[in-house]
């Protein structure tokens, strides 16, 4: 049997070299963990570190001007300083490698692997109607295949709108279960095919069967899944289609429709894993006391006027990621709010955008069951590998992995509440 074998039917797809990662993680859906969730943001041009990261360590540190403005959830938030990926180089082109710890991004021999929502989506994703949500604000999505491609990213509000919300008509509905019918039917050949292989096997290739049997069953599972919720009507929210806000230079409304999608999204579980790479082209954008591109700003070569404006963008940035998670914070799940079930990272693949340097990332976790606000500094000579968190993470998630990527064990630091 050749292990690349591909089959595809419709969106549905199965790799054979994905079976054995499968098998080593699964969900632990016997623990009642309630309805956990994960949000990865990216930010491509990375944040002014000095008006970030706190001057002392620890739980007692004096807020710096950007935290200034997540003070009323200060126990629901840790700020990490000095962690990196390791390998991971090449200035913008670390992007790629945010929430996946791939080398040498930069290099012209790349091959990215999978991103940690990702990884998490082939596990838990058929718990929801969509297994995970790609935004952009910008030019690509964070979220990358096991192949190592990226996942199309979605720009429009409206979209993400109508694909949450919005029932499509009787056709469009037949035709949709009808793809998922033909990857059934795709599975039937394969259930013939491997009852005549295993006839054939021997003794060293019956692991590597069985691990290939484990998986077929696992997609005629999602298989069966995706038909249930294509016949499910779609959550009703108290909200009007959004309009798209195509002026860049808006971005403080662009975020916040942004934003919005994102929690109307975990408010109804429609989804449970999201990731967006947020806005930074050369745009001037449409705040007071701004006057260069955003781009320019952040290659401020330590002048102090454009480092002044830049704060202002990034000052912004973190009002209306403030105002994110307060509004999470303030919806109750049970005991617990949707932001503790919602562990959220938010950062950069840049540590100076100024020098393109890829070291000493701005790093902020939020929500989940972690027991927040602490600054925790690392060495940046000696630091954990970022990947750590994404492995912290995943354990949230109620994934048995004890590694993702460069990421060994949990983060030091960030305890489970």
């Amino acid at each position: 049997m050749n292990r690349r074998t591909f089959l595809k039917a419709g969106a549905v797809s199965l790799g054979l070299p994905v079976l054995s990662c499968m098998t080593q993680a699964a969900s632990k859906s016997g623990e009642n963990l309630g309805t956990r969730r994960m949000l990865a943001i990216n930010a491509p041009l990375g944040f002014h570190t000095p008006n970030l990261f706190p001057e002392n360590a620890g739980k007692e540190y004096a807020a710096s001007s950007y935290l200034e403005r997540l003070q009323e959830v200060r126990n629901k938030f840790t700020v990490f300083s000095g962690l990196m990926h390791p390998d991971v180089d090449g200035g913008h082109s670390a992007e790629s490698s945010f929430l996946t710890g791939a080398a040498h991004p930069g290099h012209p021999s790349f091959r990215n692997s999978i991103s940690v929502d990702q990884y998490a989506a082939e596990l838990i994703g058929h718990h929801t109607r969509f297994a995970s949500l790609v935004l952009k604000a910008g030019n690509h999505g964070l979220s990358v295949t096991r192949s190592g491609l990226r996942v199309p990213g979605e720009s429009r509000p409206s979209y993400i709108f109508k694909k949450l919300f919005l029932e499509g008509s009787e056709a469009e509905k037949a035709k949709q279960i009808q793809r998922i019918e033909d990857g059934q039917s795709i599975m039937d050949l394969v259930r013939d095919q491997v009852k005549q292989v295993s006839k054939k096997v021997g003794r060293e290739d019956h692991e590597t069967f069985e691990q290939y049997v484990t998986g077929v069953r696992e997609l005629e599972q999602r298989l069966v899944k995706a038909e249930s919720w294509a016949r499910k009507p779609k959550p009703k929210v108290d909200r009007k289609p959004p309009s798209d806000i195509n002026e860049r230079e808006n971005f403080t409304g662009r975020m916040a429709l942004f934003y919005d999608m994102i929690f109307l999204a975990l408010q109804t579980d429609s989804t449970r894993l999201i990731t967006l790479n947020g806005p930074g082209g050369n745009q001037v954008v449409s705040l007071k006391g701004v006057d260069d591109g955003w781009h320019n700003l952040s290659h401020h070569g330590k002048d102090p006027d454009k480092i002044k404006k830049l704060a202002i963008i990034e000052q912004e940035e973190f009002r209306l990621f403030g105002e994110f998670l307060k509004r999470l914070d303030g919806v109750k799940e049970g005991n617990d709010t949707l932001l503790d079930q919602t562990a959220i990272l938010l950062g950069s693949n840049l540590g100076n955008a100024s020098s393109h340097s890829n070291t000493n990332l701005p790093i902020l976790s939020a929500g989940g069951h972690f027991q927040h606000g602490h600054h925790l500094a690392f060495d940046p000579e000696n630091s954990p590998p970022l990947c750590n968190l994404f492995v912290s993470y995943l354990q949230h998630l109620g994934i048995e992995a004890d590694e993702f990527s460069t990421g060994k064990k949990t983060m030091s630091g960030l305890e489970v509440g």
